[in-house]
């Protein structure tokens, strides 16, 4: 009998991804181009209950699903550099006119292609930071986006042939 082809199966890195605004004119490259993204997780709120005569537990039931903000840093693009998500959060923070829209977390395998998704709805602005400013240290200024988000839904995605 014929040996089998040994296959194996490797770890998923996490290094190589993009994110994309969907509905945010003038998307470019360096727009959306992250160092990190924190965030993409959900938590089953839960309640307890306590059966009348039944003193050995308590009963605990999920109720809802809640999720963290999601928060994207990169390295600060220059004032001369035309942003969409610059002039997003700007109208957010200056204006007080909050757009929400939806974002798309792909990770990529190493021919660029998406091997998994995670599909941000309805995100808004909750913070906008940058990083220290420090003239004894020589490294980019960051810039952090932490964003409010209704909630994800994670799919891997099929390889279309």
């Amino acid at each position: 009998m014929p040996e089998s082809p040994v296959t194996y199966a490797y770890q998923t890195v996490g290094f190589h991804f993009r994110v994309l605004f969907i509905g945010l004119e003038d998307r470019k490259a360096f727009d959306v181009r992250f160092q990190s993204v924190t965030g993409l997780d959900v938590q089953m709120e839960t309640e307890t209950i306590k059966e009348g005569g039944e003193n050995r537990f308590e009963h605990v039931v999920p109720t809802r699903t809640k999720y963290s903000d999601l928060v994207l840093k990169r390295g600060l693009l220059s004032p001369a550099t035309r942003s969409a998500i610059t002039g997003w959060c700007k109208k957010a923070f200056d204006e007080y006119r909050v757009q929400p829209i939806n974002l798309v977390v792909q990770l990529l395998n190493e021919d660029h292609e998406p091997i998994m998704k995670w599909d941000v709805i309805h995100a808004w602005p909750k913070n906008w930071k940058l990083g220290e400013l420090n003239a004894e240290r020589s490294e980019v200024l960051i810039e952090t986006l932490e964003l409010n988000y209704n909630f994800c839904q994670f799919q891997s995605v099929q390889k279309q042939n």
